[in-house]
């Protein structure tokens, strides 16, 4: 993969991978099966589907999986547009897929079967009743032959039919946004089923195909309809946590939604309101990348401006008209359309030309995009920063579409410190607020399949640096200790190698690759040394193969004689060793240990390979490389944090990701926060109370805040009388968050971020004080009590207080987890109520 997958798209793609080796092996037995990834919208599963697709066709060493060679993929969906976009994103996210692998099949093909090893992309429209596809390929309107003399017609049903039974073929059917196709409309009532279900349970002589991997944000109906299907063996889910994918910075962090009280007319006035706000975040995105020192294009933000299914010329004009009013710069080059028409629209005297949805990321001279229903599905632009909508929207998945297209973050992570970077709004004059608060309810419910990991506001404005705070106070936030969550994934010597490259890479150690190889090479060619006599045994059992005689008595009735012959190995039997040590030792590693060795044997390419093959097999040598690049690791890491910390966010977000895949959390640097946003006045259009002294504020020095509990609020209202300064820490991933590792009761490493930083002036010393309040009713309460006290253990020398705060009985109780004893009773609780019942009244 040329993408480096998010933790949880690594775990995703290992456990569908595992789930579809249970439906291969249910496959060998006649049996039909299916499997389900949901993750939410913006999660890249598009990117997860290549990298399971690379996994089956070629095998993958580092989640144990080796390549089908029957594999044949089909990919269905209801929109050509959309399978010309995943064809496209599957050649950027992996350098194994060629573009000849990914086979578009159009009203012609006429193939004997599907062939493996490659990626069928098919829509449903060809699969309509009176279809090309489905009446043969040699059949033309009048029954004329359009195809080869010697090419039999035949039917899609057949090639498919062809392509399940052929014992050299395992096909895998891929419905991509599952939940399409899946209910019938009022008119498909009275039919046999709809195309979909006539693909995954056969039709016209095809059985039903025998793997069916469904991917989507909203896959209810696609598990109700594989449970209709006769005899199919429904597989566990791969469900994607929205939290991780949130956290991964693929998302925005908020989804500010406007719902003006005018309805059903076309104001122009909100859309301009629509251009003055994406005018504002063209110029944030230059600044910031100027700020960078970016290379190439910075990110030019789009404008989608929905318009209803059958706009009038007068409708068109007075939006273009408005738009280019508002934002002089452009001309009519720069406004496009990805209406049905697909042609060129006349607009008064300006002409708008179309684009494909597909296109419309790439084609960075568009700024405004006019569009209808092929906004909500097929569609993928990360730099549309504002959507304005003049057309009602009632289903609950449409909207969630709709909204997804406008979700994710244009450079894949998010911006430190600015949130106006991390938000994108949208404009729904035709909502009412009952809709709003419905709308509202089915992205943010835990309990919604249409949930979005984000947070979702009304009315909003941006907070910067409070002015009235000092600067001794920022010092100390600059030195508050954050913790990195550490995630599945890499192994400690591939870890430090790309840590090396990026050291190199930014001119903070210009030989570093080197250097590290030839570290890791000296520890090798010790431990030859240290481990001679078991590497001299290692060595001749490489060298000899024992292969099992079976020699059957014809004249005793069947009976067996057994005997094991030693075989010299040959040049093919060292190389498969030789592999299987590129895969202990890292191909990086195990080469350059074996061109070292290479020079000092007489035959030495043979002798390389074979000594080299022999040493990842002693017991010891890779778990001791292991430790030695994990120390290395942290020493160069100490050594380069200062510079690191100097380097434009792309280049330190590379760092944070290497230093998240060690085993344990590491101490990072916190960073300052420089505009946050926030609501300001709740769904029914009152103010929200904001109180004094946070380190972001308005300009009369206060911060809104209507998002903090009853029990949130109490502990502020006693801190304020002691605080000089205050900040309420995000509850997501981002780097001016103060994170906290801790593990949850499954054991998986999370996230923990306190709710407070209070600042107190102590013998004449700015002292941050941690103050958490948590719900003990909550499932997480203990683990995260128990990671609070672990952080505590570590950094208690750092603060005046880290206190975690309940409410037990109508009484805030305290726990005091700077005192060595209180972490003791945490580690030993059984039940967090009694935990806190004991303590001190706050």
């Amino acid at each position: 993969m040329k993408f480096e997958l998010k933790d949880y798209q690594a775990d995703a793609v290992a456990d569908v991978l595992e789930g579809l080796d249970t439906a291969r092996l249910l496959a060998s037995k006649g049996k039909t099966s299916s499997l389900a990834l949901t993750a939410p919208t913006g999660a890249g599963k598009t990117v997860m589907a290549a990298a399971i697709i690379e996994a089956l066709f070629f095998g993958d060493d580092d989640r144990d999986v080796l390549p089908d060679p029957t594999a044949t993929v089909l990919w269905f969906t209801s929109d050509p547009a959309l399978n010309e976009q995943t064809r496209f994103r599957m050649m950027q996210a992996s350098d194994r897929i060629a573009s000849s692998r990914l086979r578009v099949i159009e009203s012609s093909f006429a193939e004997e079967r599907l062939r493996p090893g490659t990626v069928y992309f098919l829509n449903s429209q060809k699969l309509g009743k009176n279809a090309l596809l489905v009446r043969g390929a040699g059949a033309g309107e009048a029954g004329e032959m359009l195809a080869a003399p010697d090419m039999r017609a035949r039917t899609f049903w057949e090639i498919l039919a062809n392509t399940i039974g052929d014992e050299s073929t395992t096909l895998y059917v891929v419905l991509d946004e599952a939940h399409v196709g899946m209910r019938r409309t009022k008119r498909q009532l009275d039919e046999k089923s709809t195309i979909v279900k006539q693909l995954v349970n056969g039709e016209a002589g095809a059985p039903a195909v025998p793997i069916v991997l469904g991917i989507s944000a909203t896959v209810q109906r696609f598990r109700d309809a594989m449970a209709e299907a006769a005899g199919r063996t429904n597989l566990p889910d791969v469900a994607v946590d929205p939290a991780r994918v949130q956290e991964s910075g693929l998302l925005k962090d908020q989804l500010i939604l406007s719902f003006p009280a005018e309805t059903g007319q076309f104001n122009t006035s909100l859309l301009r309101h629509a251009v003055a706000r994406t005018v504002e975040a063209s110029t944030l995105w230059a600044s910031y990348h100027e700020a960078q020192s970016s290379t190439g294009t910075p990110v030019l933000p789009l404008l989608v401006v929905q318009m209803p299914n059958t706009p009038t010329a007068e409708q068109l004009l007075e939006a273009v008209a408005a738009i280019l009013a508002e934002w002089p710069e452009l001309i009519a080059d720069n406004i496009a359309h990805v209406f049905g028409e697909h042609s060129a629209l006349q607009v008064g005297p300006h002409e708008i030309a179309y684009v494909a949805p597909q296109d419309v990321e790439e084609s960075s001279h568009i700024r405004v995009l006019l569009a209808k229903d092929a906004v909500s599905t097929g569609w993928d632009c990360p730099r549309a920063e504002v959507l304005m909508s003049f057309r009602p929207a009632s289903d609950d998945t449409h909207i969630t579409q709709l909204l997804g297209r406008m979700v994710r973050t244009p450079l894949a992570r998010r911006i430190s410190g600015d949130d106006r970077l991390n938000a994108v709004e949208c404009i729904l004059p035709l909502f009412d607020r009952a809709a709003a608060e419905r709308v509202v309810l089915a992205l943010t419910s835990p309990d919604s399949e249409e949930k979005l990991p984000i947070t979702v506001e009304f009315e909003t404005a941006p907070f910067g640096r409070n002015k009235s705070v000092e600067a001794d106070v920022w010092k100390v936030f600059d030195q508050l200790p954050s913790q990195t969550v550490p995630r599945r994934g890499g192994r400690p010597v591939s870890r430090f190698t790309a840590f090396a490259a990026a050291l190199a890479r930014d001119g903070l150690r210009p030989r570093a690759h080197g250097e590290a190889s030839a570290k890791l090479v000296d520890l090798l060619r010790g431990k030859a040394v240290q481990y001679e006599e078991a590497l001299r045994a290692q060595v001749d059992d490489v060298l000899q193969v024992d292969v099992e005689v079976v020699v059957a008595e014809i004249a005793s009735s069947g009976t067996e004689t057994r005997e094991v012959l030693g075989v010299v190995a040959d040049d093919s039997a060292i190389e498969a060793e030789y592999r299987n040590a590129r895969r202990i030792l890292t191909p990086q590693i195990a080469a350059a240990y074996a061109d070292v060795l290479e020079d000092e044997y007489q035959d030495g390419y043979y002798e390389a390979h074979l000594r080299t093959a022999a040493l990842a097999r002693v017991e010891g040598v890779a778990a001791d490389l292991d430790a030695e690049a994990e120390r290395l690791f942290a020493d160069w890491d100490a050594e380069h944090r200062v510079a690191i910390k100097s380097l434009s966010d792309e280049r330190r977000a590379v760092y944070a990701a290497l230093r998240e895949l060690a085993g344990s959390p590491i101490r990072v640097d916190i960073q300052r926060p420089q505009v946050r946003i926030e609501p300001i006045a709740n769904l029914e259009g009152e103010a929200i109370e904001r109180a004094p002294r946070h380190l972001l504020a308005d300009n009369e020095g206060n911060f809104p805040i209507g998002s903090l509990l009853g029990w949130e609020r109490a502990v502020l209202a006693a801190e304020l009388d002691r605080c000089v300064a205050w900040y309420r820490n995000p509850s997501r991933a981002s780097t001016d968050a103060l994170s906290i590792a801790y593990r949850d009761a499954g054991g998986s490493w999370r996230r923990l971020c306190p709710d407070f930083v209070f600042f107190e002036k102590v013998q004449g010393a700015i002292r941050p004080s941690i103050v958490d309040p948590h719900g003990v009713h909550l499932a997480d309460a203990l683990p995260k009590l128990r990671g609070l006290a672990d952080y505590a253990e570590n950094f208690a020398a750092d603060f005046h207080r880290i206190e975690a705060v309940a409410e037990v009985g109508g009484v805030m109780k305290v726990l005091d987890l700077t005192d060595a004893q209180v972490r003791v009773a945490v580690r030993d609780a059984d039940d967090v109520t009694t935990l806190y019942a004991s303590a001190a009244a706050y």
